[in-house]
């Protein structure tokens, strides 16, 4: 069971990335997958989630509107579309799957976790 997530760099303000996390077969099949990240000195939160088969989706407040979650069970890979990106939102970024099918933002409801891509926004 592995994640692979990609994608990170540094950018300047108002810019985009796309993150990517692949996943194997038997964590992306039926898990909500979620993104979390982790800036330095603080603990790690939650950005966005997505169910499976992918019909629902959630956000922290702070990313609403200029983040977008999206998976595709073809190719089992969950994205993390980041723009308008601000200097905050500088932290390492980490792919989860859920032990359960429904969206979860509670940290301990996921099992399993990437390696984490560095994303940093300059001003």
């Amino acid at each position: 069971v592995q994640l692979q997530a990609s994608g990170g760099g540094l950018v300047q303000a108002g810019g985009s990335l796309r993150l990517s996390c692949a996943a194997s077969g038997r964590t992306f099949s039926s898990h909500a997958m979620g993104w979390f990240r982790q800036a330095p000195g603080k603990e790690r939160e939650f950005v966005a989630a997505i169910s499976w088969p992918g019909g629902s989706t959630y956000y922290t407040d702070s990313v609403k509107g200029r983040f977008t979650i999206s998976r595709d069970n073809v190719k089992n890979t969950v994205y993390l579309q980041m723009s308008s990106l601000k200097p905050e939102d500088t932290a390492v970024y980490y792919c989860a799957g859920a032990r359960t099918a429904y969206i979860v933002a509670v940290i301990q409801e996921y099992e399993y976790w990437g390696q984490g891509t560095l994303v940093t926004v300059s001003s």
